[in-house]
């Protein structure tokens, strides 16, 4: 939900936008080419990434120097450590986290509005 609202932003701003779903293959090259990366992913378990996004994240994370990258969530439980522990792991890569420690939303109370004022970044 809270992808299809960040699209839902961007194409309102008049933004070019590539959208991925992992499930249906990703071309990494096209990501990269991007001026801004958002990357979205709830939190599992012990807050963090799920496993499709931990395993693209890790085959392009040596490859972020010098970009911009915003990132999303939805979790149940938890104050949104996975996030920020994210955040993290993309500034050590030499990439720019544009929304500090990333948007955030408990499952139940997802945000139109801000999840549309990222995608319009």
């Amino acid at each position: 939900m809270m992808a299809e609202q960040i699209k839902a932003g961007a194409e309102a701003a008049g933004k070019e936008v590539l959208y991925c779903d992992l499930s249906e293959g990703v071309d990494e090259s096209a990501v990269l080419a991007a001026d801004l990366i958002i990357l979205g992913s709830p939190a599992m378990g012990d807050e963090i990434l799920d496993d499709p996004m931990e395993d693209f994240y890790s085959s392009i994370e040596g490859k972020l120097s010098g970009k911009k990258v915003a990132i999303f969530g939805s979790y149940d439980w938890g104050d949104g450590q996975w996030l920020r522990d994210w955040a993290d792991r993309i500034n050590a890569a030499g990439a720019t986290v544009v929304n500090g420690e990333g948007l955030k939303n408990h499952l139940d109370e997802i945000e139109d509005s801000a999840c549309q004022a990222l995608g319009a970044l």
